[in-house]
């Protein structure tokens, strides 16, 4: 078995499914990293997904890097909303990256109403990613998000800029909501016709902790039965228009890539509603967050 390829939209690239989230790498040590990303490479990723933000994660990834560039596909991600200020970030990426070129960079989080009109405009973070994509810096550019309103945000930045991909949370509790379904549809719809890019995360997220545990992996608490966990995967991957962006607890890397290789068909609704009851699963987002 391997894990399943798909065009990564209009990049052209022949990415698998599942993404590895290098937020994983964060607060890692470097050798802990370089065993994490030998796994990842065992198991067939080729295209990994970090930010500045990610704590380390760009620091861990450079000595992987130096030896693998090559073998996959590069993302990163800038939170600065100014066009000077995000510049400065993307190029601080590439040095802790120790690359020439990102395949992608995507502004971060980009949902609260007036840090978007300054990554829109004029001067913004916006004009400054595209400027290095003229220079050769990045390839492509993406818009990401978190939270309930991350998906009208996501449409009102396609009327200003024709983004090669987006990404936002996508799991059984957010799609249970009426309206978040109803979004998530129009944005699909939209990124089907101009062949965009669909990222997802958040696909093992069980609730938020309801106590904070001695040693977090994650600022959610995911799921941790391996039936979940594969019928949750299969919920996003069975659309073949997503990819998956795994969560930042590596521990349960093996049982995602695991559902990833099997039969993708879409657990039931009862199934699913199953799941939601007996491991109370609960939306992460109620409104909006900056995490």
């Amino acid at each position: 078995m391997a894990l399943p390829l798909a065009r990564f939209g209009r990049t052209g690239h022949l990415s698998t499914r599942t993404i590895f989230g290098a937020a994983a790498l964060g607060a890692m040590q470097q050798d802990t990293a370089d065993r994490t990303l030998a796994f990842i490479a065992e198991r067939g990723v080729n295209h990994i997904d970090t930010a500045a933000s990610y704590g380390a994660s760009e620091d861990r990834l450079k000595p992987w890097l130096a030896r693998h560039r090559r073998d996959v596909f590069l993302a990163t991600k800038t939170g600065e909303r100014t066009g000077d200020d995000a510049r400065a970030e993307l190029e601080k990426s590439l040095e802790r990256l120790g690359v020439d070129q990102v395949d992608l960079i995507q502004l971060h989080n980009l949902v609260d109403a007036d840090e978007w009109e300054i990554a829109h405009a004029s001067g913004g973070a916006l004009d400054a990613m595209i400027a290095a994509r003229d220079e050769g810096l990045v390839r492509f550019i993406g818009v990401t998000g978190h939270g309930t309103e991350v998906i009208r945000q996501h449409l009102r930045s396609f009327e200003r800029f024709d983004f090669d991909t987006v990404l936002f949370p996508y799991n059984v509790t957010m799609l249970n909501e009426a309206s978040y379904r109803r979004d998530v549809d129009e944005l699909l719809a939209l990124c089907a016709e101009r062949n965009v890019a669909v990222q997802t995360i958040k696909a093992v997220a069980k609730r938020r902790w309801p106590r904070e545990p001695d040693r977090m992996f994650s600022w959610y608490e995911p799921l941790d039965d391996a039936g979940a966990i594969a019928r949750a995967v299969r919920y996003v991957l069975s659309n073949e228009q997503l990819f998956l962006n795994t969560t930042s607890d590596t521990r349960l890397l093996p049982a995602i890539f695991d559902a990833a290789e099997g039969d993708l068909t879409c657990p039931s609704d009862e199934a699913m509603q199953a799941d939601v009851n007996a491991h109370e699963m609960r939306p992460l987002f109620n409104e909006l967050t900056p995490t």
